[in-house]
């Protein structure tokens, strides 16, 4: 849990994420290519005990464990609660705040 905390503060936004699944690549799109955002990208199956980190995304409530997305160092969810964020129009303001985006 430690580790998942201070990968979590690298950045405004960080996103666990694995390199096979379509649902984080749509986020990932959603972050980087939409809205721009310099986000921390985890992918769990390619770093070192990735699978430990999945655990801990676990047990504190992503399930599935990918993608997990944390803005301001706070989980915000995996792809329903991010989709549903966006589409009330909250996640660009949310963004903002953090310091991820500026416009």
């Amino acid at each position: 849990m430690e580790r998942v905390s201070n990968m979590t503060s690298e950045r405004p936004v960080v996103i666990f994420s694995r390199s096979s699944c379509c649902m984080c690549h749509t986020i990932k799109t959603l972050f980087i290519t939409e809205f721009g955002v310099n986000a921390a990208v985890h992918e769990v199956d390619e770093i070192p005990r990735g699978r430990e980190i999945e655990q801990a995304l676990l047990r504190l409530g992503c399930n599935p464990s990918v993608p997990a997305v944390f803005i301001g160092g706070e989980l915000v969810g995996g792809t329903n609660e991010v989709m549903s964020l966006h589409l009330r129009r909250s996640l660009k303001p949310m963004l903002q705040r953090a310091g991820a985006i500026w416009v």
